[in-house]
Protein backbone atom coordinates (compact mmCIF):
# COMPACT_ATOMS: atom_id res chain seq x y z
CA UNK A 1 0.00 0.00 0.00
CA UNK A 2 1.07 3.42 -0.73
CA UNK A 3 2.00 5.62 2.31
CA UNK A 4 3.45 9.60 1.86
CA UNK A 5 7.08 8.83 2.25
CA UNK A 6 6.95 5.94 -0.46
CA UNK A 7 5.37 8.33 -2.88
CA UNK A 8 6.47 10.47 -5.48
CA UNK A 9 6.23 14.27 -5.61
CA UNK A 10 3.05 13.55 -2.99
CA UNK A 11 2.30 17.13 -2.49
CA UNK A 12 1.97 19.93 -4.86
CA UNK A 13 4.60 22.22 -3.45
CA UNK A 14 6.69 19.85 -0.92
CA UNK A 15 7.11 22.23 1.62
CA UNK A 16 6.72 20.00 4.35
CA UNK A 17 7.81 16.16 3.00
CA UNK A 18 10.89 15.97 5.03
CA UNK A 19 9.48 16.62 8.19
CA UNK A 20 9.19 13.48 9.84
CA UNK A 21 6.13 14.33 11.89
CA UNK A 22 4.23 15.91 8.52
CA UNK A 23 5.26 12.32 7.19
CA UNK A 24 3.26 10.27 10.02
CA UNK A 25 0.35 12.95 10.36
CA UNK A 26 -0.03 12.64 6.59
CA UNK A 27 -1.12 9.03 6.43
CA UNK A 28 -3.79 9.18 9.59
CA UNK A 29 -5.05 12.43 7.77
CA UNK A 30 -6.07 10.01 4.65
CA UNK A 31 -8.36 7.79 6.94
CA UNK A 32 -9.69 10.62 9.27
CA UNK A 33 -10.57 12.43 6.04
CA UNK A 34 -12.27 9.86 4.26
CA UNK A 35 -14.32 8.23 7.57
CA UNK A 36 -15.19 12.04 8.54
CA UNK A 37 -17.00 12.08 4.95
CA UNK A 38 -18.32 8.90 4.88
CA UNK A 39 -15.93 6.59 3.10
CA UNK A 40 -17.15 3.29 5.36
CA UNK A 41 -20.63 3.16 3.86
CA UNK A 42 -20.18 5.55 0.55
CA UNK A 43 -17.22 5.88 -1.33
CA UNK A 44 -15.33 9.24 -1.44
CA UNK A 45 -13.81 9.96 -4.74
CA UNK A 46 -10.86 11.43 -3.08
CA UNK A 47 -7.41 10.22 -3.73
CA UNK A 48 -4.59 10.23 -1.63
CA UNK A 49 -2.90 12.84 -3.02
CA UNK A 50 -5.34 15.15 -3.09
CA UNK A 51 -5.83 14.81 0.72
CA UNK A 52 -1.87 15.76 1.28
CA UNK A 53 -2.58 19.00 -0.81
CA UNK A 54 -5.71 19.89 1.47
CA UNK A 55 -3.44 18.94 4.47
CA UNK A 56 -0.20 20.83 2.86
CA UNK A 57 -2.49 23.57 2.33
CA UNK A 58 -4.07 23.80 5.77
CA UNK A 59 -0.69 23.59 7.45
CA UNK A 60 0.23 26.71 4.78
CA UNK A 61 -2.91 28.76 5.76
CA UNK A 62 -2.71 27.73 9.46
CA UNK A 63 1.64 29.37 9.04
CA UNK A 64 0.01 32.41 7.00
CA UNK A 65 -1.94 33.85 9.77
CA UNK A 66 0.33 32.85 12.71
CA UNK A 67 3.02 34.94 10.29
CA UNK A 68 0.51 37.66 10.10
CA UNK A 69 -0.02 37.69 13.53
CA UNK A 70 3.82 38.01 14.69
CA UNK A 71 4.64 40.52 11.81
CA UNK A 72 2.22 42.64 13.12
CA UNK A 73 2.98 42.87 16.09
CA UNK A 74 6.89 42.90 15.96
CA UNK A 75 6.83 45.35 12.45
CA UNK A 76 7.95 48.17 14.17
CA UNK A 77 11.33 45.97 15.42
CA UNK A 78 11.70 44.56 12.14
CA UNK A 79 12.15 46.98 9.51
CA UNK A 80 15.45 47.43 7.60
CA UNK A 81 16.32 43.86 8.54
CA UNK A 82 17.97 41.34 5.56
CA UNK A 83 15.00 39.93 4.15
CA UNK A 84 16.56 36.94 3.80
CA UNK A 85 15.34 34.21 1.67
CA UNK A 86 12.70 31.30 1.66
CA UNK A 87 14.85 29.10 0.25
CA UNK A 88 17.51 28.96 2.47
CA UNK A 89 16.34 24.82 3.47
CA UNK A 90 15.17 24.61 0.02
CA UNK A 91 17.17 20.96 -0.96
CA UNK A 92 17.04 19.16 -4.35
CA UNK A 93 17.23 15.50 -4.52
CA UNK A 94 18.14 14.10 -8.20
CA UNK A 95 16.13 11.82 -9.45
CA UNK A 96 17.14 7.91 -10.50
CA UNK A 97 17.09 7.77 -14.36
CA UNK A 98 13.71 6.49 -15.62
CA UNK A 99 12.46 6.77 -12.04
CA UNK A 100 11.41 10.22 -11.99
CA UNK A 101 12.04 14.13 -12.12
CA UNK A 102 14.48 15.84 -9.85
CA UNK A 103 12.71 16.24 -6.20
CA UNK A 104 12.55 19.47 -3.78
CA UNK A 105 12.55 19.30 -0.45
CA UNK A 106 11.98 21.76 1.75
CA UNK A 107 14.22 20.78 5.02
CA UNK A 108 13.14 23.19 7.64
CA UNK A 109 12.34 26.47 8.43
CA UNK A 110 13.35 29.04 6.40
CA UNK A 111 13.41 32.66 8.14
CA UNK A 112 12.62 34.12 11.82
CA UNK A 113 9.32 32.74 12.18
CA UNK A 114 10.37 30.36 15.30
CA UNK A 115 12.38 33.35 17.00
CA UNK A 116 11.34 36.62 19.20
CA UNK A 117 12.79 39.45 18.14
CA UNK A 118 14.36 42.27 20.97
CA UNK A 119 12.83 45.37 20.94
CA UNK A 120 14.66 48.27 19.52
CA UNK A 121 14.11 51.99 18.67
CA UNK A 122 15.78 52.13 14.85
CA UNK A 123 11.88 53.00 14.17
CA UNK A 124 11.18 55.70 16.02
CA UNK A 125 14.66 57.14 15.54
CA UNK A 126 13.79 56.96 11.53
CA UNK A 127 10.51 58.85 12.21
CA UNK A 128 12.54 61.38 14.21
CA UNK A 129 15.34 62.59 12.16
CA UNK A 130 13.65 64.88 9.54
CA UNK A 131 12.04 66.94 13.11
CA UNK A 132 15.72 66.90 13.73
CA UNK A 133 17.04 68.02 10.17
CA UNK A 134 14.36 70.61 10.25
CA UNK A 135 15.61 72.22 13.29
CA UNK A 136 19.18 71.82 12.82
CA UNK A 137 19.98 69.71 15.19
CA UNK A 138 21.41 66.51 12.40
CA UNK A 139 19.22 64.35 10.32
CA UNK A 140 19.49 62.03 6.68
CA UNK A 141 19.90 65.40 4.62
CA UNK A 142 22.35 67.53 3.88
CA UNK A 143 22.79 71.66 4.26
CA UNK A 144 24.61 73.70 2.16
CA UNK A 145 26.13 77.23 2.66
CA UNK A 146 26.81 80.00 0.78
CA UNK A 147 26.78 84.13 0.58
CA UNK A 148 25.28 86.56 -1.08
CA UNK A 149 27.19 89.56 -2.11
CA UNK A 150 25.46 92.30 -0.57
CA UNK A 151 25.09 95.46 -2.33
CA UNK A 152 24.53 99.52 -1.31
CA UNK A 153 20.78 100.45 -1.43
CA UNK A 154 19.60 97.46 -2.72
CA UNK A 155 17.37 95.17 -0.82
CA UNK A 156 16.19 92.13 -3.31
CA UNK A 157 18.24 89.41 -3.93
CA UNK A 158 18.05 86.02 -6.16
CA UNK A 159 18.62 83.09 -3.69
CA UNK A 160 18.52 80.73 -6.99
CA UNK A 161 21.17 82.73 -8.95
CA UNK A 162 22.79 84.95 -6.48
CA UNK A 163 23.22 82.58 -3.80
CA UNK A 164 26.50 81.10 -4.44
CA UNK A 165 29.58 78.79 -2.74
CA UNK A 166 33.22 80.19 -2.17
CA UNK A 167 33.98 79.09 -6.02
CA UNK A 168 31.24 81.04 -7.29
CA UNK A 169 29.29 78.27 -8.20
CA UNK A 170 24.80 78.43 -8.11
CA UNK A 171 23.81 76.69 -4.20
CA UNK A 172 21.17 75.61 -6.66
CA UNK A 173 23.14 74.04 -9.31
CA UNK A 174 25.11 72.01 -7.26
CA UNK A 175 22.11 69.55 -6.70
CA UNK A 176 22.66 66.45 -8.64
CA UNK A 177 19.54 66.17 -10.73
CA UNK A 178 18.99 68.15 -14.30
CA UNK A 179 16.60 70.16 -15.75
CA UNK A 180 13.21 68.95 -14.10
CA UNK A 181 14.86 67.18 -11.00
CA UNK A 182 16.62 69.91 -9.21
CA UNK A 183 14.18 71.16 -6.72
CA UNK A 184 12.99 73.65 -4.51
CA UNK A 185 15.65 75.18 -1.51
CA UNK A 186 14.82 75.57 1.86
CA UNK A 187 16.21 78.18 4.07
CA UNK A 188 17.34 76.61 7.37
CA UNK A 189 19.44 79.95 8.83
CA UNK A 190 20.96 83.45 7.97
CA UNK A 191 23.88 84.65 9.60
CA UNK A 192 23.41 88.60 9.99
CA UNK A 193 26.75 89.32 12.62
CA UNK A 194 30.24 87.30 12.96
CA UNK A 195 29.74 84.78 15.83
CA UNK A 196 30.64 86.18 19.11
CA UNK A 197 33.10 84.44 21.91
CA UNK A 198 30.63 83.00 24.64
CA UNK A 199 33.20 82.34 27.49
CA UNK A 200 32.98 85.35 28.71
CA UNK A 201 29.22 85.45 29.10
CA UNK A 202 29.20 82.44 31.30
CA UNK A 203 32.28 83.59 33.39
CA UNK A 204 30.83 83.76 37.07
CA UNK A 205 32.44 87.05 37.50
CA UNK A 206 30.47 88.96 35.22
CA UNK A 207 27.30 87.68 36.99
CA UNK A 208 24.11 90.05 37.18
CA UNK A 209 21.09 90.00 38.95
CA UNK A 210 21.70 86.58 40.71
CA UNK A 211 22.29 86.40 44.42
CA UNK A 212 25.34 85.05 43.91
CA UNK A 213 26.96 86.17 47.13
CA UNK A 214 25.04 83.76 49.10
CA UNK A 215 26.80 81.02 47.86
CA UNK A 216 30.08 82.14 48.06
CA UNK A 217 33.13 80.55 49.98
CA UNK A 218 36.43 80.85 50.33
CA UNK A 219 39.21 79.00 48.10
CA UNK A 220 42.88 78.10 48.95
CA UNK A 221 43.74 81.05 47.53
CA UNK A 222 43.10 84.14 49.59
CA UNK A 223 42.84 86.58 47.07
CA UNK A 224 40.37 84.08 45.28
CA UNK A 225 36.55 83.89 45.80
CA UNK A 226 34.19 81.02 43.97
CA UNK A 227 30.21 81.03 43.86
CA UNK A 228 28.41 77.86 43.65
CA UNK A 229 25.78 78.54 41.07
CA UNK A 230 22.94 76.36 39.76
CA UNK A 231 23.48 74.66 36.52
CA UNK A 232 19.92 76.30 34.78
CA UNK A 233 21.85 79.99 35.62
CA UNK A 234 24.06 79.06 32.84
CA UNK A 235 21.43 78.08 30.29
CA UNK A 236 19.39 81.48 31.55
CA UNK A 237 22.35 83.31 30.41
CA UNK A 238 22.73 81.37 26.93
CA UNK A 239 19.36 82.22 26.00
CA UNK A 240 19.89 86.01 26.92
CA UNK A 241 22.85 86.38 25.22
CA UNK A 242 21.40 85.67 21.87
CA UNK A 243 18.27 87.08 22.58
CA UNK A 244 20.37 90.79 22.96
CA UNK A 245 22.08 89.51 19.80
CA UNK A 246 19.23 89.82 18.00
CA UNK A 247 17.14 92.90 18.96
CA UNK A 248 20.29 94.77 20.43
CA UNK A 249 23.47 94.49 18.21
CA UNK A 250 22.31 92.89 14.38
CA UNK A 251 18.49 94.47 14.05
CA UNK A 252 18.68 92.58 10.64
CA UNK A 253 15.60 91.03 9.80
CA UNK A 254 14.45 89.49 5.97
CA UNK A 255 11.80 88.82 4.12
CA UNK A 256 11.07 85.59 1.40
CA UNK A 257 9.25 85.22 -1.69
CA UNK A 258 9.15 82.54 -4.12
CA UNK A 259 13.13 82.96 -5.08
CA UNK A 260 13.70 86.13 -3.74
CA UNK A 261 14.92 87.18 -0.97
CA UNK A 262 14.65 90.91 1.29
CA UNK A 263 16.78 92.39 3.53
CA UNK A 264 16.16 94.58 6.38
CA UNK A 265 17.14 97.09 6.96
CA UNK A 266 18.62 98.63 3.22
CA UNK A 267 22.31 97.77 3.34
CA UNK A 268 23.97 101.65 3.39
CA UNK A 269 27.79 100.75 4.35
CA UNK A 270 29.99 101.75 1.63
CA UNK A 271 31.28 98.41 1.68
CA UNK A 272 28.78 95.88 2.11
CA UNK A 273 29.34 92.49 3.70
CA UNK A 274 28.53 89.10 2.24
CA UNK A 275 25.00 87.84 4.21
CA UNK A 276 26.08 84.01 4.61
CA UNK A 277 22.81 81.71 4.15
CA UNK A 278 21.86 78.27 4.70
CA UNK A 279 19.94 76.07 2.92
CA UNK A 280 18.85 72.62 2.37
CA UNK A 281 17.02 71.14 -0.75
CA UNK A 282 13.67 69.10 -0.99
CA UNK A 283 14.67 65.65 0.71
CA UNK A 284 14.47 62.43 -1.44
CA UNK A 285 13.30 59.48 1.13
CA UNK A 286 14.83 56.88 -1.07
CA UNK A 287 17.93 58.85 -1.49
CA UNK A 288 19.36 60.14 1.60
CA UNK A 289 22.66 61.75 1.72
CA UNK A 290 23.75 59.67 4.21
CA UNK A 291 24.10 56.90 2.11
CA UNK A 292 23.86 54.17 5.34
CA UNK A 293 20.60 55.36 6.21
CA UNK A 294 19.41 53.92 2.66
CA UNK A 295 18.23 50.59 3.85
CA UNK A 296 17.65 47.88 1.44
CA UNK A 297 15.17 45.27 3.98
CA UNK A 298 12.00 44.78 5.67
CA UNK A 299 10.02 47.63 4.21
CA UNK A 300 6.28 45.81 4.58
CA UNK A 301 4.72 42.78 5.42
CA UNK A 302 5.30 41.41 2.22
CA UNK A 303 8.91 41.11 2.88
CA UNK A 304 9.12 40.18 6.51
CA UNK A 305 11.64 36.99 6.79
CA UNK A 306 8.77 34.67 8.36
CA UNK A 307 9.13 31.31 6.14
CA UNK A 308 7.28 28.09 6.55
CA UNK A 309 6.42 27.05 10.06
CA UNK A 310 7.43 23.33 10.99
CA UNK A 311 5.07 20.86 11.81
CA UNK A 312 6.99 19.64 14.16
CA UNK A 313 7.09 22.31 16.71
CA UNK A 314 2.99 23.00 16.60
CA UNK A 315 1.44 22.39 19.70
CA UNK A 316 -2.04 19.82 20.16
CA UNK A 317 -4.05 23.40 19.48
CA UNK A 318 -2.43 24.34 16.07
CA UNK A 319 -2.45 20.25 14.55
CA UNK A 320 -5.90 20.08 15.97
CA UNK A 321 -7.11 23.19 13.98
CA UNK A 322 -4.97 21.75 10.66
CA UNK A 323 -6.93 18.90 10.88
CA UNK A 324 -10.18 20.36 10.75
CA UNK A 325 -9.36 23.28 8.31
CA UNK A 326 -7.89 19.98 6.06
CA UNK A 327 -11.16 18.40 6.72
CA UNK A 328 -13.20 21.32 5.08
CA UNK A 329 -11.11 21.58 2.48
CA UNK A 330 -11.28 17.89 1.33
CA UNK A 331 -15.12 18.37 1.62
CA UNK A 332 -15.17 21.40 -0.64
CA UNK A 333 -13.09 19.52 -2.90
CA UNK A 334 -14.92 16.43 -3.19
CA UNK A 335 -17.90 18.90 -3.93
CA UNK A 336 -15.99 20.42 -5.98
CA UNK A 337 -15.53 16.28 -8.00
CA UNK A 338 -19.41 15.54 -7.41
CA UNK A 339 -20.34 18.81 -9.39
CA UNK A 340 -18.85 17.48 -12.03
CA UNK A 341 -22.28 15.34 -12.51
CA UNK A 342 -25.83 16.85 -10.97
CA UNK A 343 -26.95 12.91 -10.90
CA UNK A 344 -25.46 9.60 -11.26
CA UNK A 345 -28.09 7.05 -13.07
CA UNK A 346 -28.27 3.70 -11.54
CA UNK A 347 -30.57 0.57 -12.09
CA UNK A 348 -34.21 1.89 -11.31
CA UNK A 349 -33.63 5.40 -11.24
CA UNK A 350 -30.84 8.89 -10.41
CA UNK A 351 -28.80 8.91 -7.62
CA UNK A 352 -28.40 12.70 -6.52
CA UNK A 353 -24.80 14.38 -5.82
CA UNK A 354 -24.72 16.51 -3.67
CA UNK A 355 -22.01 18.93 -4.84
CA UNK A 356 -23.23 21.78 -4.15
CA UNK A 357 -23.85 21.57 -0.54
CA UNK A 358 -20.24 20.13 0.14
CA UNK A 359 -18.90 23.28 -1.38
CA UNK A 360 -20.90 25.80 0.35
CA UNK A 361 -20.31 23.42 3.53
CA UNK A 362 -16.62 23.65 3.37
CA UNK A 363 -16.16 27.24 2.23
CA UNK A 364 -18.21 28.33 5.39
CA UNK A 365 -16.25 26.08 7.47
CA UNK A 366 -12.96 27.39 6.34
CA UNK A 367 -14.48 30.84 6.77
CA UNK A 368 -15.33 30.44 10.58
CA UNK A 369 -12.06 28.74 11.21
CA UNK A 370 -9.81 32.00 9.74
CA UNK A 371 -12.34 34.09 11.64
CA UNK A 372 -12.02 32.19 14.92
CA UNK A 373 -8.19 31.96 14.78
CA UNK A 374 -8.04 35.59 14.03
CA UNK A 375 -9.94 37.33 16.41
CA UNK A 376 -7.96 34.93 18.86
CA UNK A 377 -4.46 36.04 18.00
CA UNK A 378 -6.40 39.75 17.72
CA UNK A 379 -6.18 39.70 21.72
CA UNK A 380 -2.83 38.08 21.56
CA UNK A 381 -0.64 41.00 19.88
CA UNK A 382 2.36 41.99 21.92
CA UNK A 383 0.44 46.02 22.73
CA UNK A 384 -3.11 44.10 23.42
CA UNK A 385 -1.35 41.75 26.06
CA UNK A 386 0.46 44.95 27.55
CA UNK A 387 -3.09 46.66 27.54
CA UNK A 388 -4.28 43.36 29.46
CA UNK A 389 -1.42 43.00 31.88
CA UNK A 390 -1.95 47.17 32.76
CA UNK A 391 -5.44 46.32 33.38
CA UNK A 392 -4.70 43.43 35.52
CA UNK A 393 -2.06 45.57 37.55
CA UNK A 394 -4.80 48.02 37.91
CA UNK A 395 -7.51 45.99 39.12
CA UNK A 396 -4.62 44.07 41.38
CA UNK A 397 -4.11 47.96 42.58
CA UNK A 398 -8.18 48.40 43.31
CA UNK A 399 -8.51 44.91 45.97
CA UNK A 400 -5.88 45.48 47.34
CA UNK A 401 -6.42 49.19 48.82
CA UNK A 402 -10.14 47.30 49.84
CA UNK A 403 -7.76 45.01 52.52
CA UNK A 404 -6.78 45.33 56.05
CA UNK A 405 -3.08 46.75 56.48
CA UNK A 406 -2.18 45.91 59.99
CA UNK A 407 -0.32 48.93 61.55
CA UNK A 408 -0.54 50.77 58.25
CA UNK A 409 2.35 48.20 56.64
CA UNK A 410 1.78 44.91 54.34
CA UNK A 411 4.60 42.14 54.92
CA UNK A 412 4.82 39.64 52.08
CA UNK A 413 6.08 36.33 52.67
CA UNK A 414 7.19 34.29 49.38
Amino acid sequence: MATFTNTLSPTPFGFFDADVAFQHEADSMVTFVKRKLGDDILSVELTKKQVWACFEEAFCEYGSIINEHAASSQLMNLLGIPTGSLDSFRQVVKGQPGQGEDKVLYTGPSGKENTFPMENLEFMLRRAAPYAHDAGMGGSYNSVSGSIQLETNRQDYDLYTELVDEDGTSIFELQSGEGEAKTKMKIMEICHYSPQAQYRFFDTTSAINYLNNEFSFESFTPETVFYVLPIFEDILRGGQMKLSNRVRRSNYSYRTSGTKIRIFPTPTSGDPKKLWVRVAYSPDPFNPDHQEDTIYGVSNLSNVPYGNLGYSKINSMGRQWIRQYCLALSKELLGLVRSKFSSVPIPGGDLSMNGSDLISQGREEKQQMQEQLKELLAGMTYSKMIEDEAATVENMRKILSHMAIPGGKAIIVG
